[in-house]
């Protein structure tokens, strides 16, 4: 085969497929791509928040199980534990082991859920009728705006555990 002929036949099956890949075609194959990847960071962002909301929850969980602990210690006191506790607004007395007890719980359970005004903690405790024991309720509210649902009525959580003491 003479190098002439072996052009003219590269030349008509150059004409009849297609050598390379179009511009347009490269260029819908990046948007469709770049689409992809903003859908996945965007999962990503949702999926932290969502997380961190989640870790807030499990916190403020512990939070209501740990300041019931330190009453069923000091049962005979438990009404001495009664009040409406902010996370900006901790207690400083501490001159009976109710008062520590409380400052403690606050301090180290409340603040982390948020240093607002919106971060209540309310404990109740109120003698059972006809037993020895007292009915406690630990009901803690905290503005849960990390979910990404800022604005929300739904952003407000509010947890309520109630023991036998």
């Amino acid at each position: 085969m003479t190098p002439s002929q072996r052009q003219k036949r590269f030349a008509r099956i150059g004409s009849r497929n297609q050598a390379g890949v179009g511009l347009i075609e490269v260029m819908i194959a990046v948007l469709v791509l770049s689409i992809g990847f903003l859908a996945v960071a965007a999962l990503q962002a949702r999926s932290l928040s969502t997380n961190n909301s989640a870790m807030v929850r499990s916190m403020a969980t512990i939070a209501s199980y740990s300041i019931l602990d330190a009453m069923r210690a000091d049962r005979t006191n438990a009404a001495n534990y009664n009040g409406t506790y902010k996370g900006n607004a901790c207690p400083t007395t501490n001159s009976t082991l109710a008062q520590t007890q409380i400052a403690a719980w606050c301090s180290q359970e409340l603040k982390p859920l948020g240093q607002s005004a919106t971060t209540i903690g309310t404990i109740n405790c109120a003698a059972a009728a006809g037993t020895q024991t007292s009915l406690c309720k630990v009901i803690i509210q905290f503005d849960d705006s990390r979910a990404g649902d800022a604005g929300s009525s739904a952003s407000s959580q509010t947890f309520v555990t109630q023991a036998l003491l």
